[in-house]
């Protein structure tokens, strides 16, 4: 995916004002557009200039295409960094549709928080109406999902400001994490959202869930797996070893033979629920080096005692 600067495509600074968008933009649509230009790239020009506009027009989706940082040159290859999209509060989702790039479609199309959100629900009077509903996403680690609790979230809300530049202002909410929480669910926050008006009722703040990556877990569902190293000697004879979970160390049995890449089952002890998940270990056997005079001649031994060819199925 390329990366686009939608300030230099609408020839204005990082600093520029909503107004200094606003006329860049309109006099740059005046000439590329397809119908009066006779610019030879009149038709793309004109794309990259509203899709620019599309993004920096908005202060939400501004505030969140500047954490990528300004650093980019356009046309670099460009992956969005884990977690770009966390911690902001948004007051709505979805864009005003039109035919935008790819890397417009990475960051604001559909699975962002701008492509599936939640449009406030207005009520029914024109006067008294209920607020917006906000969302955003969140990352909370494995051990809060499975045990659960309250902690301490910071968000922040992109506005413009007096002088028409896009600020963020952060703010803490107090969050009950639910045990068992799985990532893309959602935590509502009755009456977080924007104030009501005529006297309104609230709306309400959605945060979706994502998991901070784990150095030892990996989450399928509600399930758990560990990679676990064991020796040749216990995937041979077998063996009962400790095994971390999220919920303390259990022992488990190494049957005789097993096989490294070989998955065993604890039953029960994934992420909570009903039913809850499993933990499954994936064993990775591991060889001691070879690094003494003693631990070679017992490399030696063996290969004298145990001829085992594993490539015999490769031989024709």
């Amino acid at each position: 995916m390329r990366y686009k600067d939608y300030y230099k495509i609408l020839g204005v600074e990082r600093s520029a004002t909503q107004d200094d968008i606003k006329r860049a933009y309109r006099k740059l649509a005046r000439k590329y557009h397809p119908d009066v230009s006779k610019e030879p790239d009149a038709e793309e020009r004109f794309k990259e200039i509203n899709e620019a506009h599309e993004v920096l027009q908005d202060a939400e989706k501004r505030a969140a295409y500047d954490r990528l940082g300004a650093n980019w040159k356009a046309g670099q290859d460009f992956t969005p960094p884990p977690g770009w999209d966390t911690g902001f509060e948004f007051s709505h989702g979805g864009f005003s549709g039109g035919d935008f790039s790819d890397f417009f479609e990475n960051l604001f199309g559909q699975g962002s928080p701008f492509g599936a959100g939640f449009q406030g629900r207005r009520g029914g009077g024109s006067f008294r109406t209920r607020g917006e509903d906000h969302r955003a996403r969140i990352r909370i680690s494995l051990e809060d999902a499975f045990q659960g609790g309250e902690r301490a979230i910071r968000l922040e809300a992109p506005q413009v400001d007096a002088q028409g530049r896009v600020v963020l202002r952060p703010h803490t909410l107090k969050v009950r994490i639910p045990a068992g929480i799985g990532e893309g669910q959602q935590i509502r926050l009755a009456g977080q959202g924007a104030s009501g008006a005529g006297g309104g009722p609230a709306g309400d703040l959605y945060l979706e869930v994502e998991f901070e990556p784990h150095p030892l877990y990996r989450i399928e569902g509600r399930d758990v797996y560990l990679d676990l190293p064991v020796t040749p000697w216990e995937a041979a004879l077998g063996a009962r070893i400790a095994v971390p979970t999220l919920g303390g160390a259990v022992d488990m049995k190494i049957p005789p033979g097993t096989r490294g890449g070989q998955k065993l089952r604890l039953k029960g002890r994934g992420l909570p629920g009903h039913p809850p998940g499993d933990q499954y270990a994936v064993l990775q056997i591991v060889t001691p080096p070879a690094d003494t005079a003693q631990a070679r001649k017992f490399y030696e031994d063996m290969a004298r005692t145990l001829p085992f060819n594993p490539r015999r199925h490769l031989e024709g």
